[in-house]
């Protein structure tokens, strides 16, 4: 049997590694990184502003109801001023759920952009 000589360095396939690129490549992922850390904590802070001003609206709608219950001279007073804080807290509750899902919306839509074109460090 013929024996196979061994291979040489020089005729093994060497890629063509180039640091410059490779070093340019990793700092565009850092950068599509840094700014999608930028804009889901700008939404983070937008929903987070929303909820604080939400729950100012509530705070301010068990005092008002608190002062028209202490008011109340009579049972059935009482129970009307009941029926209109609770229509009201029906409609706080709407239209917490629809928040709660509009800044869902706005996180995935952030967090899917990024998904989309950020890893490649593509600009938006």
């Amino acid at each position: 049997m013929a024996q196979k000589e061994p291979r040489t360095s020089a005729s093994a396939s060497i890629p063509n590694i180039n640091p410059a690129q490779y070093a340019e490549t990793g700092q565009k992922q850092l950068e599509a990184m840094a700014e999608m850390q930028k804009e889901l904590i700008a939404v983070i802070e937008e929903v987070n502003r929303e909820w604080a001003t939400r729950a100012q609206a509530e705070a301010k709608l068990a005092t008002e109801f608190a002062g028209k219950l202490s008011s109340a001279k009579s049972i059935p007073d009482a129970a009307a001023i009941y029926q209109e804080w609770l229509a009201r807290r029906m409609e706080m509750f709407a239209e917490d759920s629809r928040r709660v899902v509009a800044d869902g919306q706005k996180f995935m839509a952030a967090a899917t952009r990024f998904l989309s074109n950020g890893w490649t460090g593509r600009s938006h």
